[in-house]
């Protein structure tokens, strides 16, 4: 009678730890999952942060002329 609750408790047993490793392995993949976009928004990120980089450095040389223009204009006028 003893072996028979054993035996049953093994059972019961393995079955919680078969559920368990089905879960496990679902949240592996669902993991890698999110390991993957994570590293796909990281690459967006940095492909705006370079695209603004080369935009503030357009921006600032644009600035650069113009400023260098005004600087000559005055000696326009007086001719």
């Amino acid at each position: 009678m003893d072996n028979e609750i054993i035996f049953k408790q093994f059972g019961e047993l393995e079955k919680k730890i078969e559920r368990l490793m089905r879960v496990c392995k679902s949240y592996e993949a669902t993991n890698l999952e999110f390991t993957n976009k994570i590293e796909r928004l990281e690459e967006e990120l940095r492909g705006k942060v370079e695209a603004e980089n080369s935009y503030n450095q357009e921006r600032e040389l644009i600035r650069s002329r113009i400023d260098n223009l005004l600087v000559k204009l005055p000696d326009i006028e007086e001719d």
